[in-house]
């Protein structure tokens, strides 16, 4: 059974009416026992907020844990939406890419069977060709202009002069011999 301080108290206070050696030695014990050094209250202190820590990471751990553990998964996101654009925008330069070797393509195709008809036609001695309608206008236009000319240049109406022109000549003297003119 452990003494407080207020009884020890007590007991000193009761100490000028006289306590036999018995009383005081073990008045004495008692407070010595009661005394804590101050190691010990180093110690008691030490203990103390060794135990407030300890109870502090294992209430406040979690909560620290959880909040690093949502940072890591919004910055996973984040990283999965970064990743997503690029294969994105990846995925749209192959199509661009695509759709330009097939024009490429088809374009190298018409050439080729371009070039393979001038060369057939070459060799056979026939050519044919298709025009377009406006080369087809302009080849329709020259051939009626052509045709217009020749016809007008057979009929005589093509000359330098655009007003129409009567041959005359001057009045030349008579060369028969014994007429009447003026010779």
């Amino acid at each position: 059974m452990a003494l407080e301080m207020n009884d020890i108290m007590m007991l000193r206070g009761m100490e000028k009416e006289g306590f036999s050696p018995y009383e005081q030695v073990k008045i004495n014990n008692m407070q010595n026992r009661n005394h804590t050094s101050g190691i010990g209250v180093a110690g008691l202190v030490l203990g103390t907020v060794g135990t407030a820590v300890g109870v502090g990471a294992w209430l406040f751990g979690g909560m620290y844990s959880n909040a690093k553990s949502n940072q890591a998964r919004e910055a996973a996101i984040a990283a999965e939406k970064v990743a997503n654009v690029q294969i994105q925008a990846s995925q749209r330069q192959i199509d661009q890419l695509t759709n330009l070797l097939a024009v490429e393509r088809t374009e190298r195709l018409q050439g080729q069977t371009t070039i393979s008809q001038t060369i057939t036609d070459s060799i056979s001695g026939q050519q044919s060709s298709s025009l377009t309608a406006m080369q087809q206008s302009e080849l329709s236009a020259v051939a009626n202009a052509s045709n217009t000319l020749l016809t007008q240049s057979l009929l005589g109406n093509v000359s330098e002069n655009p007003q129409k022109v009567m041959l005359y000549s001057a009045p030349q003297p008579c060369n028969c011999p014994g007429c009447g003119c003026n010779g």
